[in-house]
């Protein structure tokens, strides 16, 4: 814990909750682009439009604010007095953020088999993904918010 952070809780949290957003945002947006891109023929300008999309998406967006979640929610974490780590809430929100970070995982991987022409998954495929970044964002806003064990 570090003490020096109490006075920066709310500007840390303040940042997370933003770079939370803009992540979820994408990886909410990714699988619904790989959706649409499944619906046009490989190598057309379609299909090079799409991968532009998904890269920048990914690159710019995605990716970096992933890293700043990571990074501002540490800071939380370290902040006394944010978490009691013994809280049943908290174990299930890590094993949901996990899951978060794998999907992440998961997105550039295809996102990759599309840049190369590659992808082998279907349209319903990347539709049920992507609720997959759903279901775990509940999980863990109501660990966090309710604390309900």
């Amino acid at each position: 814990m570090i003490e020096s952070f109490i006075p920066w809780y709310a500007w840390f949290k303040a940042f997370h909750v933003i770079s939370v957003i803009a992540w979820m945002s994408g990886l909410f947006y990714l699988p619904r682009l790989f959706v649409y891109h499944c619906q046009v023929k490989a190598g057309s300008s379609e299909s090079a439009r799409f991968k532009i999309m998904e890269r920048r998406l990914l690159k710019a967006i995605t990716t970096p604010a992933m890293i700043s979640s990571f990074v501002f929610g540490t800071f939380l974490v370290m902040t006394p007095g944010v978490i009691t780590w013994s809280s049943g809430w908290w174990h299930v929100k890590m094993a949901a953020l996990t899951g978060m970070f794998i999907f992440h995982g998961f997105c550039s991987h295809w996102a990759a088999l599309f840049a190369e022409d590659r992808n082998m998954n279907s349209e319903k495929y990347y539709r049920i993904a992507n609720e997959i970044p759903t279901l775990l964002m509940l999980v863990i806003v109501v660990m966090v918010i309710v604390k309900p064990f």
